[in-house]
């Protein structure tokens, strides 16, 4: 690996865990007891427009097995995060959403995103910022083709 490449990988591994550690201490600082995957539940619960959603589309939104968000969702609703809801029209499927609570703990995690973007492309030409969205773009596309190996 050259330089730069020595370089990006430890910048990209840095940043990675330094996200990690500020959501924990984040959750940690406003003394909710949660995980970071649980955390990323409450929020594709409130993606959207407050539609509720089944626990096959989180599973979906999240690629995790329904087992796992089912697990999550029994965790999360016994907090008072979520709520669950049987569908009228079909008794088997369950429609889960946030609870108040459920959205301000969705609300803090936003705000942290919005920041941390905010805090990013504040110093950054136009040009700077497509250069960044497609450099993470190819990021992104390298990751989904190794997870589909």
């Amino acid at each position: 690996m050259d330089d730069f490449g020595e370089k990006l990988n430890n910048l990209l591994v840095e940043t990675f865990r330094d996200i990690l550690k500020i959501e924990e201490k984040m959750l940690k600082s406003r003394d909710m007891n949660l995980s970071i995957s649980e955390i990323h539940v409450i929020e594709a619960v409130g993606k959207g427009e407050k539609i509720p959603k089944t626990i096959s589309e989180l599973a979906e939104d999240l690629d995790v097995t329904i087992p796992s968000v089912t697990n999550a969702i029994k965790k999360l609703e016994a907090n008072g995060y979520v709520e669950k809801r049987k569908s009228a029209n079909d008794g088997r499927s369950v429609f889960v959403s946030l609870t108040r609570l459920g959205e301000k703990v969705d609300n803090v995690h936003k705000y942290f995103h919005k920041k941390m973007i905010m805090s990013l492309s504040k110093e950054l030409s136009e040009q700077d910022k497509l250069s960044l969205a497609h450099a993470v773009e190819r990021l992104d596309k390298f990751f989904k083709e190794e997870l589909d190996l």
